[in-house]
């Protein structure tokens, strides 16, 4: 058996830990990004926060003017000379060529700085109510068991309305059955199922009028109950007839069957159908409704009046403006390896890198935001109909960038336009191919789609056949099932459910 000595050579690709972390900001929603900010002006004492537009300017009149990157202005071309004067240049200023600019590519960036908790983010005690804005929301829960202590109940209805409430969903909906809920009790307590049937009507009596329902007809007929029309009293009971007996024909909108079973005429059922329309199949979504998410612009899109041309700025408030503190960076002595010099210059080299990684997100933001808006310029000038095709690998090709760095940049990022509030990854769609040899944006099919069926017949509504005919006439070529996910794509029901009575 021979030994023999080999010989490989090969590249691999390591990440430092300066480039972890601007990736890892570049990815970081406006939110997110100001949480980060605050989180490291709190740990690190070589970052401060330039508190007016007054203090800026007198600092940028003196020679540590280099030292400051805002996070919210638009960042220079020339980037590599600006990233050698983020910091002070004091009398002494020899000691930079002692700080690395790197870690070593076998090291993490926890090794070196270990994460700090998220501290306090400065908020006025005055201003800020922490218990108002953190406390829970009401649930549908909470408000009917608020109901219940308002209500002259025994100990033993007081138990049953406590288990009918756990078991009412966020619709207001009973989710288990009256059989389950008698086989849960104590036996002890000799609880009958038509105690449980009374206490389950107390409680649909209860606000949400129709809250504890078993099925859709009964929680509709517990709001017609409570309903009163001294003009149309028939109304009322025909809406009664309908839900109680045919609620399968009216779901699936068979007009003529429903008619002929219950002998009600065309005007007269529309009506009824109107008023059933006003009443709510879930009452209990109304009571706890979804927590607000509020969106912040990254990016402002604005057309010159005057030249005509369309204009992208950062969004000045999107991050506060931090730079390095001169004092404590003077401090820092060159050939000084006690702990106290060797803390202050870890976090001076944290800070550059902090300040860098901030500019090139800005950069890129910025670079990616202005090619998307020369792209889309008839979105912009004409709406959705007029939107282009456009996928990841246009805009990396454009800005010389790999697709996922595009993807990073455009997700949960911003642009405020004269149409409204749109994520960027909103501008990106895919193309469908024209008659006459060009492409169709994906977008701008669902907006031609949207606009038909608003102005469909709501007697006879538009079939995805006929919507494909349509969209052929037009010389875009779609299949019908490509029409049918478009279609639910928009929430639109298909044409079965969208025929009307009346128009």
């Amino acid at each position: 058996m021979k030994l023999s000595l080999q010989l490989k050579l090969g590249q691999q690709l390591t990440m430092t830990p300066q480039l972890q972390q601007a990736i890892r900001l570049l990815q970081l929603s406006t939110l997110d990004l100001q949480q980060e900010i605050h989180q490291v002006l709190e740990s690190n004492p070589m970052l401060e926060l330039i508190e007016n537009a007054d203090e800026e300017e007198d600092t940028s009149s003196n020679s540590s003017s280099d030292s400051e990157i805002s996070t919210n202005e638009n960042p220079p071309k020339d980037s590599a000379d600006s990233q050698n004067s983020d910091i002070a240049n004091g009398e002494d200023s020899n000691w930079q060529e002692e700080i690395p600019r790197d870690l070593a590519v076998d090291s993490n960036w926890d090794d070196i700085y270990p994460n700090s908790p998220a501290g306090n983010q400065n908020y006025d005690s005055e201003q800020f109510d922490f218990e108002s804005r953190n406390s829970a929301e009401e649930t549908l829960q909470d408000h009917l068991m608020w109901q219940v202590n308002l209500t002259p109940m025994s100990e033993s209805d007081e138990s049953i309305a406590m288990a009918i409430i756990d078991a009412i969903d966020a619709n207001g909906m009973l989710t288990v059955d009256l059989e389950s809920l008698h086989s849960g009790f104590d036996p002890e307590m000799e609880i009958e199922i038509d105690e449980i049937v009374a206490v389950l009507h107390r409680i649909q009596q209860f606000d949400p009028i129709g809250v504890a329902y078993r099925s859709l007809s009964e929680c509709l007929l517990i709001q017609l109950n409570q309903m009163v029309h001294p003009e149309r009293p028939k109304l009322i009971e025909n809406a009664k007839l309908i839900i109680g007996d045919h609620i399968d024909l009216l779901g699936h909108r068979d007009y003529a069957q429903l008619m002929r079973k219950t002998k009600i005429k065309e005007a007269e059922l529309g009506e009824t159908i109107a008023l059933i329309e006003t009443l709510d199949p879930r009452p209990g979504s109304n009571i706890a409704p979804p927590s607000t998410t509020y969106i912040v612009p990254d990016v402002f899109v604005s057309k010159d009046i005057e030249s005509g041309k369309w204009k992208v700025e950062l969004n000045p408030e999107t991050a506060p403006k931090i730079r390095i503190n001169n004092g404590y960076a003077s401090l820092v002595k060159r050939a000084d390896t006690s702990d106290d010099n060797s803390y202050l210059r870890d976090n001076l080299q944290e800070a550059r890198w902090f300040l860098k990684s901030l500019q090139s997100r800005n950069e890129t933001l910025m670079r990616v935001a202005t090619r998307i808006v020369e792209h889309q310029k008839g979105f912009l000038e004409y709406g959705e109909e007029a939107m282009k095709p456009l996928v990841l690998h246009d805009i990396a090709e454009a800005v010389s960038m790999h697709e996922s760095t595009i993807s990073r940049v455009t997700t949960q990022k911003y642009m405020h336009t004269p149409r409204g509030i749109f994520e960027l990854k909103y501008f990106f769609s895919s193309h469908v191919s024209t008659k006459g040899g060009g492409e169709c944006s994906s977008t701008a099919i669902r907006a031609i789609i949207k606009k038909l069926i608003a102005a469909e017949n709501s007697r006879k509504p538009l079939s995805d056949s006929k919507i494909t005919q349509l969209l052929e006439e037009k010389g875009i070529n779609v299949a019908r099932r490509t029409i049918a996910k478009y279609r639910e794509s928009l929430s639109i029901p298909p044409s079965n459910e969208r025929k009307r009575l009346v128009d």
